[in-house]
């Protein structure tokens, strides 16, 4: 499982780099976050909640169902709207209230 980093998107605001469990983000010469070993990659989506941006999505691979489809999130208040665009471009979205997730 690993995390994608879009350097288009990426303001170089480093909050990645500091919330990563695992210490994998980095940032490059031109300030831009990068992962330095994806295979490592825990697939925690804190990176993904983190970025202001939206420059980071986790890659959700055959082995756990995702069969190459990537998500990303969008946060709004206390709604997170996990985005997830599936290989032929058709995207589903689930939204999940932060408050309400882990009330039980």
């Amino acid at each position: 499982m690993s995390v994608e980093i879009d350097k288009s998107k990426c303001v170089g605001c480093g909050g990645c780099k500091s919330i990563c469990p695992g210490g994998l983000i980095r940032m490059d010469d031109n300030g831009k976050a990068y992962i330095k070993y994806p295979r490592d990659c825990w697939g925690c989506a804190s990176c993904i909640k983190e970025c202001p941006a939206r420059a980071i999505s986790l890659y959700l691979g055959a082995d756990i169902g995702g069969k190459g489809s990537r998500m990303r999130a969008e946060i709004s208040g206390d709604i997170i709207n996990w985005i997830i665009t599936k290989p032929g471009g058709e995207t589903e979205e689930i939204k999940i209230n932060r408050k309400e997730s882990n009330k039980y």
